[in-house]
């Protein structure tokens, strides 16, 4: 009878572990929609923001009126590459970002720390996800939630929390929260840092922050 017992148990951990593993869902290539909700004044900055990510290399496409701006991170070394083109001023610009230009950029954000699950659950964007807390370099704090029925790659919106076990769908801060709309597998083609798209003119990062006063 408890060998009868003990391997029922087990046949039920092993049933319940497969049906976890089946439920997690990995996206290895694809493009994330986010909705913005800006807490500060902040004219013309988009209200939604496009992430495609194929493997460790994803891009951010943004829309700044009459720019078009993609940022693009290779996770795995660091480095990275933004392009700008502003068909108003016949300009196409690419500006490759070394390891110590992508730390320099992130520097000049507040930095988060402190993060604590909070057991708090919801659903975001149909995905089940739980509540994190986290404090940020200059004073304020915030929350995240994250689902495990995602397996993403670390990508260029989710960066900040790559220390997480799971996938980030809702990141909420004292200046804005950003929350994933839809998530599509799919091919979105070669990401590259390290090439540069026809028609581009390559410049460099400290050429294209004086182009933005100063940069950050």
């Amino acid at each position: 009878m408890l060998k009868s017992i003990k391997t029922s148990v087990l046949a039920l951990i092993l049933v319940g572990t497969a049906v976890i593993a089946h439920a997690q869902k990995k996206i290895t290539e694809g493009t994330l929609i986010y909705g913005v909700k800006y807490k500060i004044s902040a004219p013309g900055a988009p209200e939604e923001q496009k992430v495609k990510f194929n493997g460790d290399i994803s891009k951010l496409e943004l829309n700044f009126g009459p720019a078009a701006i993609g940022v693009f991170l290779d996770s795995k070394s660091g480095t990275g590459l933004t392009l700008v083109d502003i068909p108003v001023a016949q300009k196409q610009l690419a500006a490759k970002m070394s390891k110590a230009d992508m730390e320099e950029s992130k520097a000049a954000r507040p930095q988060y720390s402190d993060f604590k699950a909070t057991g708090e659950k919801k659903s975001v964007a149909g995905y089940n996800a739980e509540k994190y807390t986290f404090k940020d370099s200059k004073g304020g704090v915030g929350e995240f939630w994250v689902t495990n029925d995602l397996d993403v790659p670390i990508n260029i919106a989710t960066t900040d929390f790559k220390d997480i076990k799971g996938f980030v769908v809702l990141i909420d801060t004292p200046e804005a929260t950003i929350t994933l709309k839809s998530i599509t597998e799919g091919k979105v083609g070669e990401l590259s840092v390290t090439k540069i798209p026809a028609g581009y003119d390559e410049i460099t990062y400290a050429d294209l922050k004086a182009m933005q006063g100063g940069g950050e």
